[in-house]
């Protein structure tokens, strides 16, 4: 379910945070007077929606998987065990 999700949700996702990032891009490429204050804000948030979206889109996806495998994994039925041969006494 996650890895469909991922693929459905994918391009919707990457072009609301490309146009929150080309927003944000005036205050990272702010000039005269208090700039300064502004390339550190834009920058900011210019670098944590990147983290974000990369976050979003990579980590949580494959981290839901590889969380389900591994529950699958310790779930699973264990063999039952062979029985044993009994001696039988000779007549």
């Amino acid at each position: 379910a996650a890895e469909t999700a991922a693929k459905l949700r994918f391009r919707a996702v990457l072009m609301t945070a490309l146009s929150f990032v080309l927003g944000v891009a005036p205050l990272v490429l702010a000039t005269g007077a208090g700039a300064a204050s502004r390339v550190s804000v834009g920058m900011t948030v210019f670098g944590g929606m990147l983290a974000a979206t990369v976050f979003g889109i990579v980590f949580i996806p494959v981290l839901y998987v590889v969380f389900q495998k591994l529950r699958e994994w310790v779930k699973q039925p264990k063999p039952p065990a062979p029985a044993r041969k009994t001696k039988t006494a000779k007549a």
